[in-house]
């Protein structure tokens, strides 16, 4: 099996307690907030319909509800849905459910031919170590397809509040997580041993007449108080401000989707390309894959 090279330990950067906590709390609401998931797990879906084969035993981590939206087309005959607050999952009489964090995961070796983590992997401490766990999980030549948020994700807000606290407070404290480039993703696929990496990113830009709207729409999506940096408090005052800077900047946000792609490795495939080349279409991918 190729193993994935040894990494170093992971910082803290996200309170994995407080994402569960908040992820629950969002869930009686979440459908007058999941357009983002929506979308992503549409575009899921077109991956799916366009692999032309079909996939036995599935894992659905972090979609909840989404999960009944799957086509005939994409050819997923069972299915288990997860996700790391129980709250988040439907009660579907024919499909398994799971409790668990996706960085200690409790999956069996080669147990999935598809594994699909939905806007849940920007969250992980230990990407890689996470990602590689979903590769273990899999059969080989199972195929893994991950959405989650990228580098450009929340820049307005993340502008707003630094001039914002700058002018009040004399200084800046963090606010909003970091988001990986599409280039440390792609890499990132590969360093967890998964072969024919692909990595590409749906950018999405969202206008908001009523910029208290967009601090809903983070904490409806259950993504607002699991950043574990130490800060100062985010006043009433200072939240003010920032969405008033917000709105003057033009009210508009951007949230980049990235979707990873990849496959357990198997005898029959190419080999994976070098770190940081992993930047063409599933398309290919799957053109390779089947040559």
């Amino acid at each position: 099996m190729n193993e994935p090279v040894n990494e170093p330990k992971a910082p803290r950067i996200f309170n994995r307690r407080r994402w569960a906590r908040a992820r629950a709390r969002a869930s009686r609401g979440f459908s007058a907030f999941d357009f983002l998931h929506r979308r992503a797990f549409a575009d899921v879906i077109d991956r799916l319909e366009s692999a032309s084969r079909s996939f036995d035993d599935a894992l659905i981590y972090g979609a909840g509800d989404l999960a009944s939206t799957l086509t005939p087309k994409a050819e997923v005959n069972r299915y288990a849905l997860a996700d790391i607050a129980a709250e988040r999952l439907p009660l579907e009489p024919d499909a398994a459910r799971a409790v668990f964090d996706e960085e200690r995961s409790p999956l069996a070796a080669g147990r999935f031919d598809l594994i699909v983590s939905l806007l849940t992997l920007h969250a992980a401490n230990d990407l890689i170590g996470a990602l590689a766990q979903y590769r273990v999980a899999l059969k080989p030549d199972g195929l893994f397809i991950a959405a989650l948020f990228g580098e450009e994700t929340l820049r307005a807000l993340r502008a707003a509040l630094y001039t914002a606290e700058t002018e009040l407070a004399g200084g800046v404290s963090p606010r909003i997580a970091p988001f990986a480039t599409l280039k440390d993703l792609g890499a990132a696929l590969q360093r967890a041993g998964f072969a024919l990496p692909v990595a590409d990113v749906d950018n999405v830009e969202v206008r908001y007449e009523e910029p208290q709207r967009l601090i809903s729409d983070i904490r409806g999506m259950g993504e607002a108080g699991f950043f574990d940096a130490s800060r100062r408090p985010l006043t009433r005052d200072l939240l003010a401000a920032a969405l008033q800077q917000f709105e003057r900047a033009g009210g508009v946000e951007r949230f980049d989707i990235v979707y990873l792609t990849g496959w357990a490795p198997h005898p029959g495939q190419q080999k994976p390309l070098q770190p940081g080349s992993a930047a063409h279409s599933l398309e290919r991918a799957v053109r390779e894959r089947r040559s």
